[in-house]
């Protein structure tokens, strides 16, 4: 499992930028190409490491405050044939399944975390499809529906920001849900409503036996074991960058069809059945969350404990010295 770190270095720092990736055990390819840096002007260097050598390559150029003066963009190698790549992921302590890129957890929770035209859109959709799945009581509309909610990913970055105290990503991802809850359930009562005047189905909704999606006005201690393992599964897939395992995630836990269910309520006069949509809601929102946040920090003190992959980086530099 390797990563390209691609880094424009200014010239003054080149020479500890080469030599840090030197010492770490976990580089594999490493190129240097004076002044092909023209904005910001500098030098480019190439490597592409081991993934359990990525983080801390990232916190010793940061101490060279390269992210400051120049730039670090990280990049994933699909493949890559070589005896010297095989040799760095042997050599560098821990395992890539097991490794956590921080800085990329960070970025990537918070450019998802956004609140944007194609998220509201999604979001409205999955809540509308869900809601037709109430109306027909079919399991098959609701699983597709939770597959097409896009709230993890907020879910994921308050998470994030939480942990790492990060309040400009934690107001982007709680306005995210705010807002992008308000509108979806706003959209969905209007169509509903309009569903209603059309004759198509009427407050006889709330009432019928649903056995297939019955499920989601009853919340109990299920509901909150289902949200923590969520939880849990959704950051371990995104801090290991495996996100087929992302959908196990969206079809477990019932944000979106509880949403819908507050949405056909409020529209057809079912206040009991709102308020327990709304916990249903609140549950998973807070479950997840909270699991989110205890699996990130068990993840950060766990690695702590894995081997340096490099020497204390502030005593051995010419920049730390200089400092």
């Amino acid at each position: 499992m390797l990563l390209q770190l691609r880094v424009t270095v200014p010239p003054d720092r080149t020479d500890d930028v080469r030599d840090l990736f030197h010492r770490c055990p976990g580089t594999a390819h490493l190129a240097v190409l004076p002044g092909a840096s023209v904005s910001p002007p500098g030098d480019l260097v190439l490597a592409d490491v081991a993934r359990e050598s990525a983080d801390a390559l990232v916190a010793g150029l940061r101490v060279l405050h390269v992210d400051r003066d120049g730039g670090i963009a990280i990049e994933a190698v699909d493949t890559a044939v070589s005896a010297s790549a095989e040799r760095a992921e042997l050599d560098a302590p821990g395992d890539g399944s097991d490794a956590v890129v921080w800085e990329q957890v960070v970025r990537t929770t918070a450019a998802d975390s956004s609140l944007s035209v194609s998220y509201l859109s999604f979001l409205t959709i999955a809540t509308l499809l869900a809601a037709v799945a109430i109306v027909n009581d079919s399991a098959i509309l609701v699983i597709g529906a939770m597959v097409l909610g896009p709230e993890f990913a907020p879910l994921a970055g308050l998470a994030v920001a939480l942990v790492h105290r990060r309040r400009s990503i934690a107001r982007a991802a709680t306005r995210a849900l705010a807002v992008g809850f308000l509108v979806a359930i706003a959209v969905t009562t209007l169509v509903t409503l309009a569903g209603r005047g059309l004759g198509w189905f009427g407050p006889g909704v709330l009432t019928m036996d649903r056995p297939q999606t019955g499920f989601i006005t009853a919340p109990d201690h299920w509901s909150v074991v289902v949200a923590v393992l969520a939880g849990i599964a959704g950051v371990l897939s995104l801090t290991s960058a495996k996100s087929g395992a992302l959908v196990g995630v969206f079809i477990s836990v019932t944000t979106v069809p509880a949403a819908a269910d507050m949405a056909v309520s409020l529209a057809l006069g079912g206040g009991a059945e709102f308020w327990r949509a709304a916990l249903q809601l609140g549950i998973n929102l807070v479950g997840i969350v909270v699991a989110a946040v205890v699996t990130l920090v068990l993840q950060r003190v766990l690695w702590r404990r894995v081997p340096q992959v490099l020497p204390r980086f502030e005593a051995t530099t010419r920049t730390g010295m200089r400092a």
